[in-house]
């Protein structure tokens, strides 16, 4: 008999008998028909998170756009509400304007002047007040150069108008007199 083949007889004729390389055959085969069941479970299972993520993506675009909208809607409104009461200060300086004196008057620009100043505070606008630095371009404007025996040069003697930030946010520069090297 052939190695590669085992053959038995019986006696109404020859039947063969599954060689042990096909029997091998037959097991890796199931195998792999196993693996590809496997596998293409976890494919779909893939598949189906993919899918599930891409809705997620898409509805956190959709809120961050909303989100957005509402920002740009009402983001002045906490502004608003805190402008208010200058307007409440001005309009009543306004009304009693032609019945008070000097005096008063002067009183209610200081109110009004402090009731801003407490409401750009709160929304996060700071002055810049850089008398005694040194220039810096970035945050200042130099109206004019002037010598000082006192002063470094390049160093901000005086501040014209003053200039604000907005939560670290250059809104608009300090315009300043620079000192400049006597000579």
């Amino acid at each position: 008999m052939n190695t590669d083949e085992t053959r038995e007889r019986s006696g109404a004729g020859e039947s063969t008998t599954v060689l042990p390389e096909t029997a091998a055959q037959l097991v890796e085969l199931e195998r792999l028909q196993q693996a590809l069941t496997e596998a293409e479970e976890r494919a779909r299972n893939h598949w189906e998170q993919y899918l599930r993520s891409v809705a997620d993506l898409e509805n956190v675009r959709k809120r961050a756009q909303r989100d957005i909208e509402a920002a740009n809607r009402y983001g002045l409104e906490k502004f608003a509400a805190e402008l208010l009461p200058v307007w409440d200060s001005l309009e009543l300086a306004v009304q009693s304007s032609e019945k008070a004196d000097t005096r008063s008057l002067i009183q209610g620009q200081k109110a009004t002047l402090q009731l801003l100043a407490k409401a750009l505070e709160k929304i996060g606008v700071v002055a810049i007040n850089p008398v005694g630095e040194p220039f810096d371009p970035t945050r200042h404007e130099a109206m004019l150069a002037q010598e000082s025996a006192t002063a470094e040069p390049n160093s901000v003697l005086q501040v014209v108008q003053p200039g604000y930030e907005l939560n670290g946010r250059l809104l608009r520069p300090a315009r300043v007199i620079v000192s400049k090297g006597a000579g």
